[in-house]
């Protein structure tokens, strides 16, 4: 199987194709460059080759960025009348991360994170604390111990949230290859949808708040 992958949901543009569980990958720092980096990045990998499918980071993250992904997705798939898959970015931040109990967290602006614990058992992701938008402060603690937090969400929000992880790495990014790595074996198992169907997953549908909302989230 070959098939491509696309991460755009933060200020990391990241491109991948796996081929029989080889992987080929491209990223650069962006910024708001998405729209005119990705698909020339990924044309590089491809180079005219055949593709069985389409794989996304689905988000939650960056509104821009996510559709970004969908579209470039999309549009690959109808070209070529491919599958599509969209994978949670979250999850894919966690896979990045290396552990086997990740809290994840991204930055969603308007003074609030992302955010979700993740523990992988028997090769998958399992939600521990499911996906949310959530202010820093009322982040939920995961259970036990043995946390370790990544994200970008820990960069900004380190202080308020570091009693709920052992570890802190907010470097740590989602990546096109482990959107690759998570999409695999679902394509594998005929999860794949219809272009079509392709959708980003936003968890939160404001993009700003009032003067007053923010002044009672202060």
């Amino acid at each position: 199987m070959r098939f491509a992958a696309i991460e755009t949901s933060t200020e990391w543009c990241s491109v991948a194709v796996w081929h029989d569980g080889e992987i080929a990958a491209r990223e650069l720092r962006a910024g708001h460059r998405h729209s005119e980096l990705a698909l020339p990045m990924l044309e590089n990998l491809l180079a005219k080759n055949k593709l069985d499918a389409v794989a996304f980071g689905a988000g939650p993250g960056a509104f821009t960025g996510l559709r970004i992904a969908c579209a470039l997705a999309q549009g690959l798939a109808f070209a070529r009348n491919l599958p599509v898959i969209g994978i949670s970015t979250l999850e894919a931040l966690a896979q990045e991360s290396g552990a086997a109990r990740a809290v994840v967290c991204i930055d969603a602006r308007m003074r609030e994170v992302y955010y979700a614990a993740l523990e992988k058992r028997a090769g998958r992701w399992h939600e521990v604390i499911e996906a949310q938008c959530v202010a820093p402060r009322a982040a939920p603690r995961p259970p036990g111990d043995g946390w370790l937090g990544v994200g970008n969400g820990f960069e900004v929000y380190g202080t308020e949230l570091a009693s709920r992880v052992a570890t802190m790495k907010p470097a740590v990014h989602p990546t096109a290859v482990a959107v690759a790595q998570l999409a695999a074996p679902r394509l594998a198992a005929g999860e794949g949808l219809d272009a079509a169907q392709a959708a980003p997953v936003y968890l939160r549908d404001k993009v700003a708040f009032t003067k007053e909302e923010l002044e009672r989230r202060t």
